[in-house]
């Protein structure tokens, strides 16, 4: 199998990468990433060059993505803006990148009939009450609520309508908040390690009773590729670990795993029209397909995250004082 894995030198698809190279030895794996500021050639390091090829290149390019989807045999399409705070700040690249890159790649593999997964977000259906005793499943309707997702909305339907019109082999994901290595430090996680890890305390939207469905990126790796190699052809599948939490409760935990007080935060104004639950119900896809998640600890999971961020301090520290200046920025 040789794949294309757009958006491959982030976090979410960098993990993929990774999952692939080490599950499937006989495949070839392409990267295709315009390397903004979210994407780092750094989180391919390690990977054989005569199985991983990089290239650089922008998926809303139709020059640069036509002979890379003629020369593959599938499309994982990860590439997006992704960062909530920052689509509330300047909407437009979400719109260019996750819209109308998405409207591209679809384009291309019409074109050579390439098969095609398309990776979203839970954030597309809006949010849950907090004692709603729902979950997210494939039937729920659409309901943005950001800029982010709501170009994230318009992505699924656009894969949905060249489904259905032109008969693309295609198939949807939609998954719950990730965490992991090798995730920016913009993100609610590696943000609060890291303002640790440099003598500041984390900090916490509102009163932090937002709750996020957290997933180990490894897990929603295994998800995907289960997907690809099994999912039905027009079907949506949701990946998620039944990991809710809320804000308050994470922090708290980051704050204890490090040898903190747990109280030991700051509160911050409240992030514009922020989502207050989202949950998945991941059943479709394990019954159906027999998937089931291996990181199931959510305490563990975060103990390892945490230690990771403490090895590679020459990983994020770039990113860092960029990051804190620009949320400065967006408090004023």
């Amino acid at each position: 199998m040789k794949i294309l894995v757009t958006g491959g030198a982030g976090f979410i698809g960098a993990n993929f990468v990774h999952y692939v190279y080490r599950e499937r030895a006989d495949w070839q794996i392409t990267v295709l990433d315009a390397l903004t500021y979210a994407g780092n050639l750094a989180n391919l390091d390690g990977l054989d060059e005569n199985r991983v090829k990089f290239i650089k290149g922008d998926i809303c390019d139709a020059e640069t993505i036509d002979p890379l989807v003629k020369g593959c045999d599938a499309i994982v399409h990860y590439a997006a803006e992704t960062h909530v705070d920052n689509s509330v700040q300047s909407p437009w690249p979400f719109v260019q990148s996750n819209v109308v890159g998405t409207f591209q790649l679809l384009e291309a593999a019409r074109k050579y009939d390439k098969r095609f997964h398309h990776i979203s977000t839970d954030e597309v259906y809006g949010d849950l009450e907090l004692d709603d005793p729902k979950k997210f499943s494939e039937s729920t309707p659409y309901n943005p609520s950001s800029p982010y997702s709501a170009t994230k909305a318009g992505s699924d339907h656009l894969v949905y309508a060249w489904i259905r019109t032109f008969g693309l082999q295609a198939t949807l994901s939609n998954c719950s908040n990730n965490y992991g290595s090798y995730q920016h430090v913009e993100k609610f996680i590696p943000r609060q390690i890291t303002e640790i890890l440099e003598g500041r305390k984390p900090k916490l939207y509102g009163e932090g009773k937002n709750v996020r469905d957290w997933i180990h990126a490894e897990d929603h790796s295994s998800g995907v590729l289960t997907i690809l190699e099994n999912g039905k052809i027009g079907e949506t599948y949701l990946i998620g670990a039944n990991g809710e939490r809320n804000n308050k409760d994470v922090i708290q935990l980051i704050l204890k795993l490090s040898g903190k007080d747990i109280d030991d935060f700051d509160h911050i104004n409240d992030r514009p029209g922020h989502d207050l639950r989202y949950a998945i119900d991941s059943t479709k896809l394990r019954q159906e397909l027999g998937w089931t998640p291996k990181y199931t600890d959510f305490e563990q999971g975060l103990k390892d995250t945490i230690e990771w961020y403490k090895q590679n301090e020459a990983w994020w520290k770039p990113q860092k004082a960029d990051t804190e200046a620009k949320y400065r920025e967006m408090a004023k």
